[in-house]
C-alpha cells in the first residue's frame, strides 16, 4: 500500500542528500534505499568528483544497498530519487529487483520510467518495478531549475 506521508518522509532524505551534491557542485540528484520502513543506503550524484559518468546516485545507492543487504538482489527494497532515473539507472534498478521506484520530477528529456521510455515496467524483462512519481515534485525540480540557472549565470558572467 502507498503511504503519501512515508513517501515525503523519505523524499525529503534524498533531496537533503541532492542539495548536498549542489553544494559540491553536482547535478542535485539524491537517492534512498529503504527496506523494513529503514533506510539502509544513501547517496547523491558524484560524477565530478569521482571522474565517472556511471556515479549516478541511484548506481551508487544500489551498491551501498547491496552490501547492507548482503546480496545482490533488492527485492525488498524500495528506491527514493529527486529525479526520474535514467537508462542506465533504470537497467541497474532492474537488475537488482528493485521493488519500488519513488521519484520526485520527471526527466522528459532522458527520463527512463515514463517520459521517454519506461524500462522498468518492460514486459519482456524479468522483472517489473512499481513507480509512483510526482513526491515532492516542485521541490525536487525547483533544485535542479536553480542550480542550472545559477550554472549559466556563471558562465555568462564569465564571458563577460
Amino acid at each position: 500500500m502507498i503511504e503519501p506521508r512515508r513517501d515525503e518522509y523519505f523524499m525529503r532524505e534524498a533531496l537533503r542528500l541532492a542539495n548536498k551534491a549542489a553544494a559540491a557542485g553536482e547535478v542535485p540528484i539524491g537517492a534512498v534505499a529503504v527496506r523494513e520502513g529503514k533506510i539502509i543506503a544513501r547517496a547523491h550524484n558524484q560524477v565530478e568528483l569521482l571522474k565517472d559518468a556511471t556515479a549516478h546516485a541511484e548506481m551508487l545507492v544500489l551498491t551501498q544497498a547491496e552490501a547492507a543487504v548482503g546480496d545482490w538482489r533488492l527485492t525488498n527494497c524500495d528506491l527514493y530519487v529527486t529525479k526520474e532515473p535514467c537508462a542506465m539507472c533504470t537497467g541497474a534498478i532492474v537488475h537488482t529487483r528493485i521493488r519500488r521506484v519513488i521519484f520526485g520530477c520527471t526527466d522528459p528529456s532522458a527520463g527512463a520510467a515514463g517520459s521517454v521510455i519506461n524500462l522498468l515496467q518492460m514486459p519482456g524483462f524479468n522483472h517489473r518495478c512499481d513507480i509512483a512519481s510526482g513526491v515532492l515534485q516542485n521541490e525536487c525540480a525547483a533544485i535542479l531549475r536553480d542550480f542550472f540557472r545559477k550554472r549559466r549565470d556563471e558562465q555568462d558572467r564569465s564571458c563577460l
